[in-house]
C-alpha cells in the first residue's frame, strides 16, 4: 500500500524551513496560542508537525509576512476554526490590515518621493545648476516635514 502525502510528518527544523518561520518562532506561536499545541514523537518527545499543522502555519506565515499583528493572527485562527459564523469577524480583520497596508504604502511613497528629490538635488549641484538645486532643496525641506509629522503619528 503506498503512503498518502498526508501521512507525511515533519520535525521542527523541516516545518521551520518550508514555511520560512524560525524554529524559535514555531515554539513561541505554539506557547502563546496562535497555533494550537503540536504533537510530540512517542519516543523523543520532539515535536512532530502534519500536513495541517504546516498548512495552518503558511497561512500564519503569510499573515505574518504582511505584519499583523500576534494577537490579530491569533484571532483570525480562532475565527477560522469557528467556520461560516466568523466571516464577518475575518472580514473586519483583514480589512484592518489592509487599511494598515495601504497606510504604510503611503508612507513609503513619501519616502521613496524625498530620495528621488535628493537624488535629483545632486544631480543639480553636479551640474553646477544651484538655481534648480535650491529649488529642489526646497521641495526636499517640505517633503521632510511631512515624514517628521508621519512618523510622530
Amino acid at each position: 500500500m503506498s503512503h498518502h502525502a498526508t501521512d507525511r510528518t515533519y520535525t521542527i527544523k523541516e516545518a521551520a524551513a518550508l514555511t520560512g518561520l524560525p524554529a524559535s518562532t514555531l515554539r513561541y506561536y505554539e506557547t502563546i496560542g496562535v497555533i494550537s499545541s503540536i504533537s510530540r514523537g512517542a519516543s523523543s518527545k520532539h515535536r512532530v508537525y502534519g500536513e495541517d499543522d504546516l498548512d495552518q502555519l503558511m497561512w500564519i506565515a503569510c499573515l505574518a509576512a504582511t505584519g499583523m499583528s500576534v494577537s490579530d493572527m491569533r484571532q483570525y485562527i480562532a475565527n477560522g476554526q469557528t467556520g461560516p459564523s466568523a466571516a464577518a469577524g475575518q472580514i473586519e480583520l483583514l480589512s484592518n490590515q489592509a487599511d494598515r497596508l495601504a497606510e504604510e504604502a503611503e508612507h513609503l511613497a513619501v519616502r521613496q518621493r524625498y530620495v528621488r528629490l535628493k537624488i535629483d538635488y545632486w544631480h543639480a549641484v553636479e551640474a553646477g545648476d544651484s538655481e534648480r538645486a535650491e529649488l529642489i532643496g526646497g521641495e526636499a525641506g517640505t517633503l521632510a516635514d511631512t515624514l517628521r509629522r508621519a512618523k510622530k503619528s
